[in-house]
Order: structure tokens, then sequence, then C-alpha cells
């Protein structure tokens, strides 16, 4: 009914209760049910706690309705039964609802699914697209690669490389992602940009490129284990949308400001 993915309602679960739903526990909990539809749940424990906050945050919302959004933009609630809350439900479910109005994602699936994969991309451009105004604005020369492009001396190519890819000195990696499994392949690719860093070099010389995260999004904010990943990695040059206008202050990219 709320028309949520699993991750989407344990992540809103945990913001308006405070309780910890993790991406995880609500996977395992939608395969549970759909696999064993007709063996009932434990009653006590940790998990059973989990299910209650869930179930009382989507009674909420679904009483609440649609919130206002801007013109360009639609919510998950705005549809036929949830638009204005509880008077939808009961209208609906006095006068019924046409075949029509019901093309929603919980009964279609993967076509829906299909669209977010294929916009993932344009999704994630927002992030990049601002680390290039910033880089721009401060007259960094850098090489944004293209999908799947080869650049010698890397088996996979970085989002951004500084000031080329001839004479990498500082690469950056960007993500942004709602997904933590998403969020932990970043951080291992991440990782293995560190340690390429450091290939080869003797003990106490500085690396051969320093190494940038930019990420956004709450797929990176459910694994605690993967930021401390992350945060050693880069030693410390993690940046997010609110902190990318010091993106170029304080990192190496500094040396390379011409504005």
């Amino acid at each position: 009914m709320l028309g949520f993915t699993p991750p989407e309602w344990a992540h809103i679960t945990t913001q308006r209760t405070g309780a910890e739903v993790n991406q995880g526990f609500a996977r395992t909990l939608d395969r549970r049910i759909r696999m064993r539809p007709d063996t009932p749940l434990r009653q006590d424990g940790l998990s059973f706690d989990r299910l209650q906050a869930m179930v009382a945050v989507a009674c909420h919302l679904l009483k609440e309705g649609a919130p206002a959004t801007e013109p360009a933009k639609i919510h998950r609630l705005a549809k036929a039964d949830t638009q204005d809350g509880a008077q939808s439900l009961r209208t609906l479910a006095t006068i019924g609802a046409p075949y029509a109005m019901l093309l929603y994602e919980r009964f279609l699936g993967r076509p829906f699914a299909g669209h977010r994969d294929s916009v993932s991309e344009l999704v994630g451009d927002s992030l990049e697209s601002a680390i290039e105004e910033v880089l721009t604005q401060n007259g960094v020369s850098f090489q944004k690669t293209k999908r799947a492009e080869r650049v010698p001396g890397f088996d996979q190519a970085p989002d951004f490389i500084i000031p080329s890819a001839f004479s990498p000195k500082i690469v950056i990696e960007a993500k942004l992602t709602e997904d933590d499994g998403t969020a932990r392949d970043k951080v291992t690719r991440v990782q293995h940009l560190g340690a390429l860093s450091t290939k080869d070099t003797a003990a106490g010389e500085p690396p051969k490129f320093s190494v940038i995260a930019c990420i956004a999004g709450r797929g990176f904010g459910v694994r605690r284990e993967d930021m401390r990943k992350l945060l050693l990695a880069t030693r410390g040059k993690v940046f997010t949308f609110k902190t990318l206008d010091q993106l170029v202050e304080f990192s190496d990219i500094k040396a390379f400001k011409t504005k």
C-alpha cells in the first residue's frame, strides 16, 4: 500500500522512531513473508520490535497521505488510495477503484524497478555535475572519464583524474546511492584505488596519487564499518554535498587551483 521498497520503508522507520531498522532486516523480512506467507512470525525479540515499529510508521504514513512537493516531483504516496491519507482509503474502500488507477509499482514490480535502474546514472550525474562545477570555478584542470573507459595504470577508470590521465596526481570517486550494497561496492573500489596508490612505493614514501571520495545518499549511512574503511582508504578525504564547497581547500587539489 505504501509503494515503498523494503529498504525505503526501513529507512523512514529509523528516521521517525529512532529504532535501528537496517536494509538487510527489511529485505530478509520481505523475502520470508513472500516465500512462507502462512508461517507465523515470532512475537518476541528484537526482530518483532522492529516489525512493530515498521507497521506503526506505515499506519502513520497512510493516515497522513502525500505531503506537498515541488511541481516537477511526485511523492510515493501521491496515489489514488493514499493521496489524502485515511480519507482516500475510506473512499476507495467504499466505491472501489478502476483497474487503471491501481497500476502502481507494488503490482507491476520489475517494470518500475527497470525504470529506476535505467535512470540511476542520471541521478548520480547530479553529484558529478556538482564536482565539475567546483573544480571549474577554482580553475582546476581535470579529466572526467566515461563509462567503461580504459585509462593506463588503472584496471577501472576513476570518475575524475587531476590534472589528466597522463599525469594522475589526484583521483576522485563519486557515488550517490540509496542502497547499502551499492555503497559497499563503491567502498571496495575506493579501497582498491588506495592500495594502488601505494603499490611499488617504498616505506615512508608518499602515495603516487591522492584518493578522494565524494558520496551522497542514505546507502553510505547504513554501515559504520564501511565508512571507517572509506575514511582510512582516502586518509580522511571524504566529502558530501554539504561539504563539497570545501573540496579544493581541504585536499591536495588546492595545489592545482588557478582561480
